[in-house]
């Protein structure tokens, strides 16, 4: 499903789109894929963010997952997400 973000005169129309933890899985940062990872239901790009090295963060595999449990034993915790585009939403299956 797809929806499209509320826009004003001076920016483009955004598409957002949803994803289940099945499609979120597709965006793992490797092979040359995206590197999405869901937080609190919101799915980030992190494919060039800092520290994020094909699909992996300090070592851990973590796009294509929901690392909302990760992020909060994290040492920045959210504070991070707040420069990352958002690309959608996680829904349940």
């Amino acid at each position: 499903m797809t929806f499209i973000v509320g826009c004003t005169s001076n920016t483009p129309e955004v598409e957002e789109q949803t994803f289940t933890l099945a499609e979120l899985a597709n965006f793992d940062g490797q092979s040359g894929r995206q590197a999405y990872v869901a937080v609190d239901g919101v799915v980030y790009d992190v494919t060039n963010a800092d520290n994020w090295t094909n699909g992996s963060h300090n070592g851990q595999r973590l796009a294509g997952t929901d690392a909302s449990a990760v992020i909060l034993s994290s040492p920045h915790g959210k504070s991070v997400l707040a420069g990352l585009p958002v690309v959608g939403t996680l829904i349940n299956d």
